[in-house]
């Protein structure tokens, strides 16, 4: 706006002047030189073609090479294992109206059968099945609204692939599974904090800091964990958990995605912070990281006993259930050092 404004100015110098000036202006704001509010769309200038090609509905799961398998493999040395996802259960924090249940129906769900008596049980489930919980967000979760139409991921059109029963695009089945390495940033740790107060915008010289207080940097192809402490409020205050959070913020986030990561996960359920830095832009993260970056979200971590025993290099390894058409998955993924 400083180049139309500065143009304003010259007025009283002549409509030629301002003419010249004005499209000089919009020229420059054509190319990019423009701020923020005169960005072609909310997160920014047009985003697709991915880098992965026009056709590539798997994003920075294309990273995820064999040469990553064998980088992670050698960070085993203890074979120590660490669960990161929660248990889905009755009463964990739901965002929303979204819910989970879980029943048996029968018990035994299946009467005794044949000579050998065998009984069974079975379970019946209902819920947003990839947005609840432990929730890995696919590219088919989150896209922009651009002059009427719903855009996702490289540039794919909601109206061309959406479907009641699933997605015919970037549903969760596209993406594979992860065998990488793995590092944990604990910005509660940097802090002193037991826990982020909610709202707390992490900052990229945060994310660096815990970087070299451990004595790594990111690789392209890592995924990103993110300790905060609000996870220690899962199932105890369900409230506070839910009414906002600690998390990084768009400075934070095109950090990460320079990096070229696979994946960013927290301990919290959007990875950002909330309340939002800019209140009128809701959950400009998820954009900017899976709408325009194909970098995916893995939410609601249980980072606790990683970060206290102090672990912030390991192989990561994450399986998305291979749910056609899905916008997210469930899971439990595992930090092995």
């Amino acid at each position: 706006m400083t180049s139309i404004l500065s143009f304003r100015s010259w007025r009283r110098r002549g409509s030629l002047i301002l003419n010249v000036g004005l499209l000089t202006a919009v020229a420059a704001l054509a190319a990019g030189a423009g701020d923020d509010a005169a960005d072609e769309t909310p997160i920014g200038s047009r985003w697709w073609p991915s880098e992965f090609g026009a056709e590539d509905e798997r994003g920075a799961a294309n990273r995820l090479t064999p040469d990553k398998v064998l980088e992670a493999r050698e960070l085993i040395r203890t074979g120590e294992v660490y669960q990161l996802g929660r248990v889905y259960e009755h009463g964990m924090p739901l965002p929303g109206n979204r819910h989970f249940s879980l029943t048996i129906p029968g018990a035994p769900t299946g009467p005794p059968t044949g000579d050998n008596r065998i009984v069974s049980n079975d379970e019946m489930f209902s819920g947003e099945i990839g947005q609840v919980g432990t929730q890995f967000d696919g590219l088919g979760h989150v896209g922009c609204r651009v002059e009427g139409d719903d855009v996702f991921y490289n540039g794919f059109k909601l109206a061309d692939f959406a479907t009641t029963y699933g997605l015919e695009r970037l549903g969760v089945e596209k993406v594979g599974p992860f065998f990488t390495r793995g590092v944990l940033l604990d910005v509660a740790g940097l802090r002193g904090a037991d826990r982020l107060p909610n709202g707390y915008v992490i900052r990229p010289d945060e994310l660096q800091a815990c970087l070299e207080k451990a004595n790594l940097e990111i690789h392209p192809g890592d995924v990103v964990l993110i300790h905060t402490g609000h996870g220690k409020l899962w199932m105890v205050d369900n409230d506070t958990y839910g009414e906002g959070e600690p998390g990084i913020g768009m400075a934070a986030a095109r950090w990460l995605t320079d990096q070229k990561v696979a994946m960013i996960g927290a301990d919290t359920w959007a990875i950002e912070a909330v309340p939002h830095e800019d209140p009128n832009r809701p959950y400009p993260v998820h954009q900017w990281n899976l709408t325009r970056h194909g970098v995916f979200h893995l939410e609601n971590l249980d980072l606790t006993q990683l970060a206290a025993d102090g672990v912030t290099e390991f192989a990561f390894i994450f399986s998305p259930l291979r749910l056609k058409g899905a916008t997210g998955s469930p899971g439990n993924p595992i930090a092995v050092r």
